[in-house]
């Protein structure tokens, strides 16, 4: 897999994704969950960011997602954003 955005200096990476029929929110959940995991080890990300784009409104929890997936961890913080919200 690959990097969307890195931030070198800031040690932030951006992850982009965007929903549709067949990356619905379980899906999304799932590949987020893994690039968590890969970015735990990536030495030049001390901080995630996941911007999930559902303009047709795919996740039906998309404060769950946020609240779910986020973490404060020394090594890495990881912040979800789906937008928008609902349709």
């Amino acid at each position: 897999s690959r990097t969307d955005f890195l931030l070198k200096s800031e040690q932030i990476v951006i992850e982009t994704k965007m929903t549709r029929k067949s990356l619905r929110q379980k899906k999304v959940a799932d590949e987020l969950i893994s690039d968590i995991k890969r970015y735990r080890e990536h030495p030049d990300c001390h901080c995630l960011v996941c911007m999930v784009y559902d303009p047709d409104g795919y996740c039906d929890n998309p404060s769950g997602i946020e609240t779910d997936l986020r973490e404060d961890l020394p090594q890495l913080k990881v912040r979800v954003i789906v937008c928008p919200k609902g349709t």
